[in-house]
């Protein structure tokens, strides 16, 4: 399986949009401040996810996910976990 997700950062409010497959490990890899675009947003908060057969499609929704970040579809998306 693969998956998309969405963190929510409680220091600033923004929204980080990944895939991966191996989200337990991934999500400690955030919260250990590996990853540099989030290292000073810390801490974070999954606030959704989706799960995929394989990274082309997980990969697919990412992109339109982002896409479509901070509009009202991405409102109702994450309004709607």
């Amino acid at each position: 399986m693969f998956y998309v997700y969405i963190l929510r950062s409680l220091k600033d409010g923004r929204y980080y949009i990944g895939s991966t497959k191996h989200l337990k490990q991934r999500l400690i890899e955030h919260h250990l401040g590996k990853t540099k675009s989030l290292r000073y947003r810390l801490p974070l908060k999954l606030i959704y996810q989706e799960e995929y057969p394989n990274q082309i499609e997980a990969r697919k929704r990412e992109k339109e996910i982002k896409s479509y970040k901070s509009g009202n579809t991405f409102k109702k998306l994450i309004e709607g976990r």
